[in-house]
């Protein structure tokens, strides 16, 4: 034990001394480069996109360009968006000091007069001018001085994106009008010939899918590690609350400007790191540094709290109170919150990308918060629903009878306020005829965010579980109610919270920092190397005798919850022209074949022992769908369809696609996932791949009208994430019980043969690297 505990130490050590080191792309096409070879690209046109300096905004430009549409949508939203401003900082000027509101609410009488009109209560220009306090025109120049700001920002950005749509227009050959109708893959594609073309990175030839990706996502890269690492965000312990996860848009802001683009950021530039970062002599003097920077922002936020907090008010109310009046269950709807997109992200997945599944995964997770039925609350809903209906009715009945009744002081009020607090009760009140399955909606659940604890499994149906989802899908109330107080809690949160944290995220930065050709400086969890950040527990080997992956990770090093392991087979689904390096095509190969290896087991009777066949039973419970893909699956114990991936097969889907594809009507497809022809590197394929009736069934496009090819593609996903979660339950598994084991058998406690076959129902040959033999 006190070796293990030293061996430890020595690599956390190493680590901390040599965290930071440069290494090459995982572009394996072509020769290698040194970072300073030029590239000369001939005199003309397309010259101008030569020798982009900062290719990180260039490429987060083109990507929001084909998100956003193109440059009339582009240009309408920042012009509405200033608009907005402006009229929001208007209208509430005029509401504070241009109305008579004793003549609005007839506490004045005025001469005359026996109909109030919109010329008494609105005051004349002149008199209003002089109603306006010295301290409301310092709020207003404040105001105006942020609305320029803002309008030459975004007349500097929509200069951006002019000269994009002539990159699009000119190197792309891609029309405004052609976005809708192209994907992200497809786009990117042609930018990888432009590159050759025209050398927008000078460092190297070719740019691989994941050196775009890197320059896109850099910084939300590091982002996505700190929250699986535990480093982000803060949690605080709310009195009679418990523990609760603050993440806010204000609080965001401040840690993007602390971290990555602000002035004292650890960053240099959009893709280097400091030097001064690297070096671990240093740590404490930037950790003091970065501890006084992260003092100054809270002390920052603290003074301008009140403006802050002002504008939160008025933003949100002429944003939501219109849309709950109109809908009051508004506020009993959920949301995925700040903390549960970065916590439920991969590594290198584009913001589409995400909001696709997340929008898959609503459904069942709304499902799942609404089957906790809470037998107090239910009762006080049902009874105050009873009360305030009562008293609606009677009032609507009163003005049924006499239209006047509407006129007394209050009554419209007090209906509205009934009308509210019925529909928010009507909310909490389950429907007593649905039945639903927690551990089973979880699992839905799972199938699309493809995240979740370890310990979750087998409690979804617990009070902790659930409240912990709730931390990661919100009620939209509280969602509302954590910005309000956002400018309040955010200067709490920097300087008693974060500060603290200062010496861990500046040895985060250095040791999980690598430089990579023709990128810079880029997250070393964002290379997807399961060598370095993998789990142990995720990776399986395809024969009992095999070795494992070799691994040089450690508790610090590794991703948690197979974040490694599943940001890289979801990227290469999403991108499957894309060459991963030796270990990690290794690993996706080696689960390939695993899954093979189960399906030519075939059900028997202990199916939910068997990775394959459970995770398929989950999927085909996600709709009608997801099952037709799975209806006509039939394999049984033939080694042939496992002997057909060990020794090859037809390395192209085009080979299992009809020739007769039916086109289809492409529209509005630019936020689909991964190319649209489908990927012949996913799990499904390769289960197709050896089994003649098994491809007649599964990868004709005739056998799935129903189901376009990026659904197939999702369904692929979901089969993959479920079954990679059950190899690593086994996986954890036969840890556990081969550590028990192992423990007893130094003492000669007990018979490990006996115990062996026992515990595994006979197959002990099966599992003998979890079980060793001990002498």
């Amino acid at each position: 034990m006190l070796t293990a505990e030293t061996q430890f130490t020595d690599k956390m050590t190493t680590t901390l001394e040599h965290g930071y080191q440069p290494i090459q792309s995982y572009d394996i096409e072509g020769p290698e480069e040194t970072p300073h070879e030029i590239h000369v690209v001939p005199e003309g046109s397309k010259s101008r996109w030569n020798h982009i300096v900062d290719l990180d905004s260039f490429f987060t430009r083109m990507y929001q360009y084909h998100q956003k549409n193109g440059i009339v949508c582009i240009a309408l939203n920042e012009i509405f968006l200033l608009g907005q401003f402006a009229f929001i900082v208007m209208l509430s000027t005029y509401m504070w000091h241009c109305v008579d509101y004793p003549v609005l609410f007839k506490n004045k009488i005025l001469p005359n007069k026996t109909k109030v009109e919109l010329s008494d209560v609105f005051l004349p220009l002149d008199e209003c001018t002089n109603e306006i306090s010295s301290f409301a025109w310092f709020v207003i120049s404040l105001a105006f001085i942020f609305w320029c700001i803002m309008t030459l920002r975004t007349l500097l950005r929509l200069g951006h994106y002019w000269e994009m749509k002539h990159f699009y227009s000119a190197a792309l050959k891609i029309t405004d009008d052609e976005l809708q109708n192209l994907t992200w893959h497809q786009v990117q594609q042609k930018v990888r010939e432009v590159q050759k073309e025209q050398q927008m990175c000078i460092h190297k030839s070719d740019l691989s899918e994941l050196d775009i990706y890197h320059r896109i996502l850099r910084f939300k890269n590091y982002k996505i590690a700190m929250v699986n690492k535990s480093l982000l965000p803060v949690k605080l312990q709310v009195p009679f609350v418990g523990e609760v996860i603050f993440m806010t848009q204000g609080l965001k802001f401040n840690l993007d400007i602390l971290l990555f683009s602000g002035p004292w950021a650890p960053f240099e530039n959009n893709w280097h790191l400091k030097e001064d970062y690297k070096k671990v002599a240093k740590r404490k003097d930037l950790a003091e540094a970065l501890s006084r920077s992260i003092l100054y922002a809270g002390i920052i936020n603290l003074i301008l709290c009140p403006a802050i907090l002002l504008w939160q008010i008025l933003h949100t109310f002429f944003s939501y109170a219109e849309v709950i009046k109109r809908n009051p269950s508004l506020l009993g709807m959920r949301s995925w919150s700040f903390y549960g997109r970065l916590y439920f992200r991969h590594f290198n997945e584009l913001d589409h990308e995400l909001h696709a599944r997340l929008t898959r995964a609503y459904r069942p997770a709304a499902k799942y918060m609404d089957s906790f039925i809470s037998p107090l609350g239910t009762i006080i809903a049902q009874n105050l629903a009873f009360v305030v209906g009562s008293i609606g009715a009677v009032i609507l009945a009163l003005s049924a009878y006499d239209q006047d009744v509407l006129l007394v002081d209050h009554v419209l009020t007090i209906l509205s306020i009934c009308g509210l607090v019925y529909a928010t009760c009507r909310s909490m009140i389950p429907d007593q005829n649905m039945v639903w399955c927690p551990e089973a909606l979880l699992t839905k659940v799972l199938a699309h965010v493809h995240y979740q604890p370890d310990y979750w499994r087998g409690q979804a149906h617990t009070h902790n579980v659930r409240q912990e989802f709730a931390q990661l899908f919100q009620l939209r109330a509280v969602s509302l109610l954590e910005e309000l107080l956002s400018p309040i809690l955010t200067p709490y949160v920097l300087c008693f919270h974060l500060r603290h944290k200062a010496l861990d995220i500046v040895d985060f930065f250095r040791n999980f920092t690598v430089e990579v050709v023709g990128v810079g400086d880029v997250c070393s969890f964002a290379q997807m190397d399961v060598r370095k950040h993998g789990n142990a527990t995720w990776q399986t080997s395809v024969h009992s005798g095999d070795e494992p992956l070799p691994s040089d990770a450690n508790q610090y090093t590794q991703a948690e919850d197979g974040k490694t392991e599943l940001s890289l087979v979801h990227f290469t689904l999403t991108n499957p022209m894309w060459q991963p390096p030796a270990d990690a095509d290794k690993f996706v190969q080696t689960f390939k074949q695993q899954a093979l290896k189960d399906a030519a087991a075939g059900p028997v009777a202990g199916q939910m022992n068997n990775p394959l066949f459970a995770s398929i039973n989950s999927v085909s419970s996600l709709g009608t769908g997801y099952s037709t893909i799975f209806s006509s699956i039939r394999v049984g114990p033939q080694a042939q369809l496992f002997r057909s991936e060990m020794m090859g097969g037809p390395t192209s889907m085009s080979s299992y696609v009809s020739a007769e594809k039916p086109s289809k009507l492409r529209g509005c497809i630019n936020r689909s996932e991964g190319p649209l022809e489908g990927s012949d590197r996913g799990l499904l394929f390769s289960l197709t791949q050896g089994n003649t009736s098994l491809g007649n069934s599964m990868m004709i496009p005739e056998s799935r009208t129903d189901m376009q090819n990026s659904d197939f593609a999702t369904t692929d996903m979901c089969l993959t994430t479920l079954c990679l979660r059950e190899m690593h339950q086994r996986q954890v598994c036969h840890y556990k019980t081969g550590n028990i084991f192992r423990f007893f058998g130094r003492f000669k406690l007990i018979n490990l043969t006996l115990c062996r076959n026992k515990f595994t129902g006979g197959k002990a040959n099966q599992y003998k690297n979890a079980f060793p033999q001990v002498n």
